[in-house]
């Protein structure tokens, strides 16, 4: 779904530039609200998980693979604002670095993979957590339904993006219905790695995943014959050291995780090309594709260059991808997270 140089024309590339501007000017301020010090860590690590994962294309058709768009991963563990932030700081990794999806497609891509995967993901996982029972189980439920429907949900917005601005003469009806019909199979792989991922964090941390708030029943007493909530409970007086050493421990699982997926497994992911890979070239979308503006990199292609051993290059790129998306992500959001503090700190009120 990495949309390169040259698919879709300037002043729609310019357009989507300032949709995905404003969505991550209203994400930052709405990540202030989600992130706290428990939460602020993992986000970081969710931004890594995802770009580890997205290494990781599996087979969902002959000649086809597809991978984590990580939009409802995202914004079910650490909130919606957060994942729009999480994904595009993954995309803007992978652009820069990587050469993986095109630097003037950047609006295009953040527009399509953040934005969308996660509004529609997060707005079908509420829809489904207010009907089902207040149980971990549906969160669990919710998350594979919300993942199965953002992927093709993201191939229709491209879908939609490209009848504007594409830049090769194909049919509208020929695109919708490749991108659609391969990105379904995707979306199944979606989900799993998304309801699977999401259930093992509730495992052991449930207090930690954004989603799973509120999901205790509130105690209800009848008064003069009618059932009212009963007040809240004073919480437990908490043990912060066994809290700290418990969220250590899961982000320091998670992200030698990461390291390994990125770093080793992702040396056997499938070479197919992706779902919108195939879809381009067989429809010929991408006539007018551009070289990308960091071909040179050093890690163009999620390898590094003058390596020549493939197992070695490619585990190191990922590594070294995985290490600097941890970094720029934990940064960005322990920035939000001290901002949050300054402004919920007393004010003088003194006249």
């Amino acid at each position: 779904m990495h949309v390169p140089d040259g698919f879709i024309d300037a002043p729609t590339s310019a357009v989507t530039g300032v949709v995905a501007a404003g969505a991550l000017a209203v994400s930052l301020r709405g990540a202030r609200r989600e992130l706290d010090e428990r939460t602020a860590p993992l986000a970081g690590l969710v931004a890594a998980f995802i770009f580890a994962v997205q290494m990781l294309n599996f087979p969902v058709a002959a000649g086809t693979s597809g991978h984590l768009l990580g939009g409802a991963l995202a914004a079910i563990l650490v909130g919606p604002y957060t994942a729009v932030l999480c994904v595009s700081v993954v995309l803007l990794m992978q652009g820069v670095l990587f050469a993986d999806g095109g630097l003037t497609a950047l609006g295009v891509n953040i527009t399509d993979m953040a934005l969308v995967t996660t509004v529609v993901s997060y707005a079908v996982f509420r829809g489904l957590l207010a009907v089902l029972p207040r149980k971990r189980r549906s969160v669990t439920v919710a998350s594979f339904v919300a993942a199965l429907v953002s992927v093709p949900a993201a191939a229709v917005a491209f879908t939609l993006i490209y009848a504007v601005g594409g830049t090769a003469d194909v049919p509208i009806g020929k695109v919708a219905t490749a991108m659609v019909g391969v990105h379904v199979l995707i979306g199944i792989g979606e989900a799993v790695i998304t309801a699977l991922t999401v259930g093992a964090v509730i495992a052991v941390r449930p207090d930690l995943v954004h989603g799973a708030r509120g999901l205790r029943q509130r105690l209800q007493l009848r008064v003069n014959g009618a059932l009212v909530d009963a007040p809240a409970a004073e919480p437990a007086t908490p043990v912060p050291a066994a809290a700290r050493t418990s969220r250590r421990t899961l982000w320091v699982t998670g992200l030698v995780a990461s390291l390994v997926l990125a770093g080793f497994v992702s040396f056997y992911a499938s070479a197919d090309p992706d779902g919108l890979e195939k879809v381009a070239h067989d429809k010929g979308i991408d006539k007018k594709e551009k070289e990308h503006a960091a071909a040179d990199s050093p890690l163009a292609d999620y390898g590094v260059k003058d390596i020549s051993d493939a197992r070695l290059s490619g585990g190191l790129a990922g590594v070294i991808g995985v290490g600097v998306t941890v970094v720029a992500g934990s940064a960005v959001f322990w920035a939000l997270r001290r901002r949050r503090t300054d402004d919920a700190s007393p004010v003088n009120t003194s006249v």
